[in-house]
C-alpha cells in the first residue's frame, strides 16, 4: 500500500492535471465568446449594408424616373425648337421670295 506522501503527491498531479485542463477549458470558452462575438459585429455590419442598399436602391430608382421625365421633355423641347427653326426659315424663305 502507498505512503501517504505518496498518495499526496499522486492527489497534487492529479489536481495539477485538472487545473491544466479547466484552464484550457477556459481559454476555449473565451475563443468561442470571442468568436460569436466577431459573428455578432459582422452581421450586424451586413445588416445596415443591406440596408443602406436599400437605400441606394430608391435613390436610383427616383433619379430613373427624374430622368425618364427630363428626356421626355428635352424631346418636346427639341420638337418645339425644330418647329420654330421650320417655321423661321419658311417665313425667310417667303420674304425673301416675295420682294
Amino acid at each position: 500500500m502507498a505512503t501517504a506522501q505518496e498518495q499526496r503527491a499522486d492527489q497534487s498531479r492529479r489536481l495539477d492535471s485538472i487545473e491544466k485542463k479547466l484552464d484550457a477549458m477556459s481559454e476555449a470558452i473565451i475563443s468561442l465568446a470571442r468568436a460569436e462575438e466577431k459573428i455578432h459585429t459582422i452581421t450586424q455590419f451586413g445588416k445596415q449594408q443591406s440596408a443602406q442598399l436599400l437605400t441606394i436602391i430608391n435613390r436610383v430608382d427616383k433619379l430613373e424616373e427624374l430622368v425618364r421625365q427630363n428626356a421626355s421633355t428635352v424631346n418636346i423641347i427639341n420638337k418645339i425648337f425644330w418647329v420654330v427653326i421650320a417655321a423661321a426659315a419658311t417665313g425667310i424663305t417667303g420674304m425673301l421670295f416675295i420682294q
